[in-house]
């Protein structure tokens, strides 16, 4: 939307919830990783936009054959840039994706003090965790934490193993799993020298224009 690109898309996934409301005005395609294949055909779009760590890749070939698709890879904040520039350049809206850059890039100047270390949970039963190479594994450095988890991309963990790194501080994001206060008392329990927080999984892992809200909320932790 801050791009200006409202009238021209004509499809969206059942995950696309900003703004509000906008969802129930275009056709649902279905989910990231399950397209209802027979709906995008209908629509005809001149262009796909994908992602390749949330679209999966034979769906994404499928579409290929039959339309021009654009896919991002995103693992840090120069790439979520990049990606910006991208879509601005490819949709003929340069000029509004530049603005949108320069406000990002100004609300990640200020310097966030560092926090300690942490762990970032996005699932339960198992326990899956945030490792490097990840996009949240950099808003999670940029918040002044340490990242404990030195695996790549999202491992799974055993709670003994959560319990020997010693975080100062569990985070459970709001999504994938809804972490939420109920859950908060358990991790306690299991991690009583470390501070327990619920955090905002969109402000942690959203890499297009939440990015203007990111910072503030970083800073706020």
């Amino acid at each position: 939307m801050d791009l200006g690109l409202a009238d021209r898309i004509v499809g969206v996934t059942k995950f696309c919830i900003y703004p509000k409301g906008f969802k129930k005005q275009k056709t649902v395609i279905g989910g990231t990783k399950k397209f209802r294949f027979e709906v995008i055909e209908s629509l005809q779009p001149d262009l796909i936009i994908g992602n390749k760590e949330e679209n999966y890749k034979e769906g994404i070939e499928e579409l290929s054959k039959m339309f021009p698709v654009w896919m991002s890879d995103v693992f840090n904040l120069e790439d979520a840039i990049e990606m910006i520039q991208g879509i601005g350049a490819i949709t003929e809206t340069d000029n509004r994706a530049s603005a949108l850059i320069q406000s990002i890039k100004r609300g990640f100047q200020l310097t966030i003090p560092r926090k300690g270390t942490a762990v970032y949970l996005i699932w339960q039963d198992p326990y899956i965790v945030v490792g490097t190479r990840t996009f949240i594994n950099e808003m999670i450095l940029r918040a002044g934490f340490e990242n404990l988890i030195k695996k790549e991309r999202y491992p799974q963990i055993s709670l003994e193993e959560l319990q020997e790194l010693e975080p100062d501080f569990i985070l459970l994001s709001s999504e994938p799993f809804p972490f939420k206060i109920k859950h908060l008392d358990s991790f306690k329990r299991n991690f009583p020298n470390s501070e327990v927080r619920l955090v905002d999984g969109e402000l942690f892992s959203w890499y297009g224009s939440r990015l203007l809200h990111t910072p503030n909320y970083l800073r706020s932790l």
